[in-house]
């Protein structure tokens, strides 16, 4: 067998103690990342962005792609000061780091031919040396090249990129040689990797095709049905039996370096596509096998005020129910993809061993786990990689829909993907929607609010499609569903509907009624809370909701009066 050695040398500065000096009254904080510990000294006035900038410059950590989370609630207003949520000295928060998805590898010859590649982070090292093949087959010969390394450590096949490249912005130079010597060396920040064969003569033009092995059972994956009565459509199932058909060919579930949850992405029966993204409700933020360090909640509140920890899978799987299509209802229609375009998504339970286990594992019922099953759709990047100046009115007003109509309390560029055509057309795919419907409206955020699109007024086929919405109707088919849904929540979605038709009635844009339901500051109430409390302090004893929600719908109608004026 041919030998291939790689030697990295990591992108990031070594991590060390740094305290700054702050003008007038300071405290001292500590930030976690990946379980090492930095103290920090900060104001108290210091906002959350020049917090974040400060370590990212001691640390060497680039790009503005993290979160901060401290006592179980993420930091999520950029321009809120630190005391507005409430730290204090030798508090700790939490950074999160989004890196981006895409690295980019040079493969060289020593011939001198180049192939260039990009690789989601996500991948391991198997995936490109099947990618190699096919590229450079009548070149390259990487069939005996199995033994990698990485400082000294041997590099398997199912290693991913994230797990060694640190990098944000580096460039992977991926050398393939005849000679037996490793060569490595840093060109800049980017990294040169050597891979040595033996003997890459005699490969000829014949196509080399991945082996499959078969393996012996070793997990367990099936939906989750609440209602016996409802039958999965055939998408569904189509999503579902290719996510089998993968861990029954010993692909394993890969861990996304994204987000503040475990995110699993599930491989077809060939390992080269992903078919599915799968969420555990025991890895969610806060959750007691979150593989990302955040503590266990300790009031069972979630990262968005208004939310539960464990509930994020059943809410992502209500935010495509309630996606209907233009044509109308799901199961009228049996359309897959709704009028916001949603991905498919599922209840499933699994059984692997690649899932967080930090108490040790075996193959039993009680290491199973259940969770959303979102389809994986295929994407050029997310709306931070992009800006939102190239996107279509009609593609963000869609986004805006869905959000207004869900109170989604998680809306950001990061998680919106965005997709070309052939003809260059792009098309916007939102996708986690684990904060959607949330008790109250304090942590409604949404990115779109501050893009040019959202001063534009909906076109009437938004209009009419607005105009069709059924708080009531929708309410049940979620029960339908298995979700029966808590009253506060089905409260929110009956309010958040009433505020956007009688905003499109009036002639409102998407900015004027995002900026009705959310917070311009952290410590004060939106115009829908207000009015909200004002419908609450008008009632008298014994009425019930829906002389509250008459309340709310007249409230609402004096307010946008005023706005329109």
């Amino acid at each position: 067998m041919s030998a291939a050695e790689v030697a990295v040398r990591p992108a990031l500065k070594e991590l060390v103690q740094w305290q700054g000096r702050c003008p007038g009254e300071s405290i001292l904080i500590y930030i976690t990342v990946g379980g090492a510990v930095t103290p920090m000294r900060v104001s108290e006035s210091d906002s959350i962005a020049s917090v974040k900038m400060r370590f990212q410059t001691c640390k060497g950590i680039s790009g503005n792609r993290h979160k901060l989370v401290y006592d179980g609630r993420e930091l999520a207003r950029n321009d809120a000061l630190i005391k507005d949520y409430g730290v204090n000295g030798s508090n700790v928060l939490h950074l999160v780091l989004r890196l981006s998805d895409m690295i980019f590898i040079v493969v060289r010859t020593a011939g001198g031919k180049e192939f260039e590649f990009q690789i989601d982070r996500h991948r391991n090292v198997g995936y490109l040396k099947q990618h190699i093949k096919k590229k450079g087959r009548d070149l390259i010969d990487l069939e005996g090249c199995q033994e990698l390394f990485c400082d000294g450590e041997e590099l398997h096949d199912q290693t991913l990129f994230g797990d060694f490249c640190y990098a944000d912005d580096g460039v992977i130079h991926l050398v393939v040689q005849k000679s037996a010597k490793v060569d490595a060396k840093p060109v800049h920040k980017d990294l040169e990797l050597s891979v040595v064969a033996d003997d890459v003569s005699g490969v000829g033009g014949n196509h080399v095709t991945p082996k499959i092995q078969q393996h012996s059972v070793d997990f367990w994956f099936e939906p989750v049905f609440v209602n016996p009565n409802v039958n999965l459509f055939p998408f569904l199932w189509d999503m579902i039996g290719s996510t089998f058909d993968g861990l029954k060919q010993g692909n394993h579930p890969i861990r996304s370096s994204e987000g503040t949850g475990g995110s699993y992405f599930m491989q077809d029966s060939t390992g080269m596509e992903y078919v599915s993204v799968f969420k555990p409700i025991d890895e969610e933020p806060n959750a007691v096998n979150n593989p990302q360090g955040l503590p266990v909640s300790s009031n069972g509140e979630g990262l968005k005020r208004g939310t539960r920890v464990g509930e994020g899978a059943v809410r992502e799987v209500a935010a495509y129910i309630l996606d209907h299509p233009r044509a109308g209802p799901r199961l009228e229609t049996g359309e897959a993809i709704g009028f916001a375009g949603v991905p498919p998504t599922a209840m499933v339970q699994c059984l692997h061993q690649d899932f967080n286990h930090p108490d040790g594992f075996d193959f039993s019922p009680e290491h199973s786990k259940v969770g959303s099953l979102q389809m994986f759709m295929k994407n050029d990047g997310n709306c931070e990689d992009l800006g939102p100046g190239a996107f279509s009115v009609e593609e963000v007003h869609k986004i805006t829909v869905l959000d207004l109509r869900m109170a989604n309390a998680d809306r950001h560029a990061g998680n919106i993907l965005f997709r070309k055509d052939a003809d260059g057309r792009i098309f916007l795919i939102p996708i986690d929607h684990g904060y959607c419907l949330p008790e109250n409206f304090e942590d409604c955020t949404f990115d779109w609010l501050y893009w040019r699109q959202a001063r534009q007024p909906y076109s009437p086929d938004t209009v009419e499609y607005i105009k069709s919405l059924d708080a009531e109707r929708d309410i049940e088919l979620l029960k339908y569903y298995g979700w029966d849904v808590p009253v506060e929540c089905a409260r929110t979605l009956r309010i958040s509907t009433i505020l956007l038709q009688k905003g499109v009635e009036r002639g409102l844009t998407p900015y004027d009624i995002g900026s009705i339901m959310c917070r311009e500051d952290l410590n004060k109430k939106s115009v829908i809370e207000e009015i909200i409390c004002e419908a609450q302090e008008s009632l008298l004893p014994g009425m019930g909701e829906s002389v509250f929600l008459e309340s709310v719908s007249q409230i609402i109608d004096s307010r946008i009066d005023k706005l329109s004026k």
